[in-house]
């Protein structure tokens, strides 16, 4: 009956496990069996609220690791970006600075959007977005849309992320039915939810990735030291 009676609770109460522990004492054990008991009993509780906590989100690795592979090039710098809203200095160019200290301030009703738009239709593989929740708290994004199309009237949804406590570069690959890379003039970020129900966001920053087509005159060794990258183009 104890048992039954914990493992359908999520969160306890101090007369709750108050009465746990008269149960316990009602037992005619020796005592040193009473505090055994006990024991187990709160190192059961602990055990089931860990498995009901969810896990941490994990970080990506950092966006420019992708870059050295030469697989990937960033064409954030290629888009017109807009927001739904912003506070004044903490803006677009926050969001695009390559400076993991400043960021992006929502100052609306949610949701919040960011709006990333091509001016032809563009091959996309990957977005990263760089949130903070150690700095950021209840600002941190805790449910993303990501959404494609040709403009704002339509979009559709192509992924959905539910982000626990994230700190870190958080990889979204955007890819179709077939996992090909996706073809697109418009990307839009929305959040739709922060950390504990907070009302404005951040994002610190956030870059878009293509990938480099294979030259058609043969496969070379890739070019993976910044020494080497300097030259890998004609300029």
């Amino acid at each position: 009956m104890i048992v039954y009676r914990i493992y359908g609770l999520y969160k306890f109460e101090v007369k709750e496990l108050n009465l746990l522990y008269e149960q316990i004492q009602s037992f005619s054990f020796p005592i040193s069996l009473k505090i055994c008991q006990l024991t187990c009993l709160l190192v059961f509780i602990y055990l089931l609220l860990e498995m009901t906590t969810p896990n941490k989100t994990p970080p990506g690795a950092d966006p420019k690791q992708l870059e050295r592979t030469g697989t990937v090039r960033e064409i954030g710098s290629q888009a017109v970006w807009s927001l739904s809203s912003c506070k004044p200095g903490f803006g677009v160019d926050q969001l695009r600075d390559d400076n993991l200290e400043t960021y992006w301030q929502s100052d609306g009703s949610q949701p919040h959007l960011v709006n990333i738009q091509f001016r032809r239709k563009t091959t996309v593989k990957t977005l990263c977005i760089y949130a903070d929740y150690k700095s950021d708290e209840s600002y941190t994004p805790s449910k993303i849309s990501v959404r494609v199309g040709n403009n704002f009237h339509n979009l559709q949804e192509i992924r959905q992320l539910e982000l626990v406590e994230p700190s870190g570069w958080i990889h979204v690959p955007l890819t179709d039915t077939h996992k090909k890379p996706i073809r697109t003039f418009m990307i839009q970020i929305a959040v739709l939810a922060n950390h504990q129900n907070g009302r404005d966001t951040h994002m610190r920053q956030i870059k878009v990735y293509t990938p480099v087509e294979e030259s058609s005159i043969g496969k070379f060794p890739r070019c993976t030291t910044i020494d080497f990258m300097m030259y890998r183009s004609i300029r």
